[in-house]
């Protein structure tokens, strides 16, 4: 009995646990049911969404799908209209142009009685040709007493030239004639390129702070001392090469008191003139001077004198001391050690340090062109029927590179106040003007140039009776005379002067400074054609008179 009960409850638990996990897989099942229905609804919406953004790009898509004439027309007005546009603004720029170059200046002064204000004037002055306005009486007013003070100190030189060329120095090394040029051309070379340079600062505002003045002056006159010993010793070579191809043979001894004169009196030379003109062209600046129009006369009024007496002091201190085969020598070796300390100083100005690598060329191009005319000197002076032209020299060389030094000047400034290097201003557009564009053109470089060519003939006729009343030189000064030297001298002056509005250009147009590498040429360029024209003057003179008139002793 009781092991059936046993067996009875045994198969009561089992069908009751059988049914407990039935009930719990049924349980399960449904919550899994359960789980999977509440699924389906949620992926049929993300579905939908998926496919109502495909359905949107497809639409969008295909309105943004235009044809090339519906570009064309939707693109065309907004074209003519950006186009017509930059026309507009380039017919302005082109004006522009035209009357941008208009300086307005206003000039206020006040009237004051103890400290209270009584009055005051006001007056505006306006210029349409890129600069206050200049008259041409106004610009020869300014330039004549420099250009008559350049012309005696030509004329002082000329008479120093008639009397030492019969120094025993000058009789023996007649090189040194050949020296006289190109030394006297190194205020060509060095003194009015400096004072083009400074004047060209001083009237762009460069030197409006005392320490910027400071610093130009040291730079400027460190970068003169370097090319003077250069040119110097440069010239002194090209006169001994010279020599020797004319005479055909050297003398060591009188090459080396060429050399060392040269040296010296190229070194003192510029370092005495560059003085003057930095003070030349801040007392200018002050005064309210135009720099350009008195800086290069005062340069050469005291340059050619300057150069040709110590010129002819220091060879003829060499030569009484040419047996001491040491002293001329070491003269030169001193002289070209200082160059690096000259170096180091002008290289403390960026600019000049571009001059220092790159402005060789004409200072040393300048030098041969002028010995050449130093040759012709020589030939024509050593000869005694023409000495009486050693006088007459350096007044037309002075003359010619004068005046050609301030238009290069003048043209050089006016450039740097409106342009840049490399561009060229509207007015001034032509790259190779006529002759009837340089002097009879409205415009103020123009005008300058009218005014210079017409201060020839009374300087020169100045000049020659200042000369008659000193009697100096070996000529009577006939008619016939005065008219050859007068057409010689107007023809010199006019090829320089249309020389130079050309050189000016194109050193622009390559980007280069005019007044570091036109005026070299153009005081060369004066040498060689104011020495030649008065050698054939002097020729024709003798020609037409023969031994009637005095051209030398």
């Amino acid at each position: 009995m009781k092991g059936e009960e046993v067996r009875q409850r045994r198969k009561e638990g089992r069908s009751r646990n059988g049914e407990r996990s039935r009930h719990k897989g049924r349980s399960k099942g449904k919550h899994r049911e359960s789980r999977l229905g509440s699924q389906e609804p949620e992926d049929v919406s993300v579905h939908a969404q998926q496919k109502l953004l495909a359905e949107e790009k497809a639409a969008m898509a295909k309105s943004q799908e235009e044809s090339a004439i519906s570009i064309c027309l939707q693109v065309l007005l907004p074209y003519l209209l950006a186009g017509l546009g930059m026309v507009l603004a380039g017919m302005v720029l082109d004006y522009v142009q035209c009357v941008a170059m208009v300086v307005t200046q206003l000039q206020l002064e006040l009237c004051f009685h103890g400290k209270k204000l009584r009055g005051f004037t006001c007056k505006l002055t306006r210029s349409a040709s890129g600069f206050l306005p200049e008259t041409s009486f106004s610009i020869a007013s300014q330039i004549f007493v420099p250009f008559l003070l350049a012309g005696l100190g030509m004329v002082a030189a000329g008479l120093l030239m008639d009397v030492v060329q019969h120094w025993d120095v000058f009789r023996t090394i007649t090189e040194v004639f050949i020296l006289v040029p190109a030394l006297v051309g190194l205020k060509g070379n060095l003194e009015m390129t400096l004072a083009s340079r400074l004047s060209t600062a001083a009237n762009t505002g460069q030197m409006d702070d005392a320490q910027k003045q400071w610093k130009m002056a040291t730079c400027n006159l460190a970068l003169i001392q370097v090319q003077a010993t250069v040119v110097g010793l440069l010239a002194a070579v090209a006169a001994v090469i010279l020599g020797a191809i004319s005479k055909g043979s050297v003398e060591l001894s009188q090459a080396a008191v060429l050399c060392a004169s040269s040296v010296t009196t190229a070194f003192i030379a510029a370092l005495s003139l560059g003085l003057v003109m930095i003070g030349v062209i801040i007392g200018a600046r002050k005064v309210g001077i135009n720099p350009d129009n008195v800086a290069t006369p005062i340069a050469a009024s005291l340059g050619d004198l300057i150069t040709l007496s110590l010129l002819a002091g220091i060879s003829s201190t060499l030569f009484k001391y040419i047996d001491m085969k040491y002293l001329s020598p070491l003269i030169c070796a001193v002289f070209i050690v200082m160059i690096p300390l000259w170096v180091a100083i002008a290289k403390q100005s960026p600019s000049l340090a571009e001059v220092l690598k790159s402005g060789w060329q004409p200072v040393i191009v300048a030098m041969s062109i002028s010995s050449i005319g130093g040759l012709i000197l020589d030939k024509t002076v050593t000869d005694p029927n023409f000495e009486g032209m050693a006088v007459f020299t350096p007044v037309i060389n002075g003359v010619g590179g004068n005046l050609v030094a301030i238009q290069a000047s003048r043209i050089s400034t006016f450039l740097h106040f409106w342009s840049m290097p490399g561009v060229l201003p509207y007015k001034m557009r032509q790259n190779w003007p006529n002759p009837c564009t340089t002097f009879f053109s409205s415009g103020v470089n123009s005008k300058s140039a009218r005014v210079l060519f017409l201060l020839v003939i009374p300087g020169h006729l100045v000049f020659l009776y200042t000369i008659h009343l000193l009697q100096g030189g070996h000529t009577s000064l006939s008619f016939t005379f005065v008219m050859f030297y007068l057409a010689a001298a107007l023809l010199q002056v006019g090829i320089l002067l249309y020389v130079a509005d050309l050189i000016v250009r194109l050193m622009w147009r390559k980007s280069l400074d005019p007044d570091n590498f036109s005026i070299p040429y153009l005081t060369a360029l004066g040498d060689l054609l104011g020495t030649g024209f008065l050698a054939i003057c002097f020729r024709l003179v003798w020609l037409i008179h023969g031994t009637e008139m005095n051209l030398g002793n």
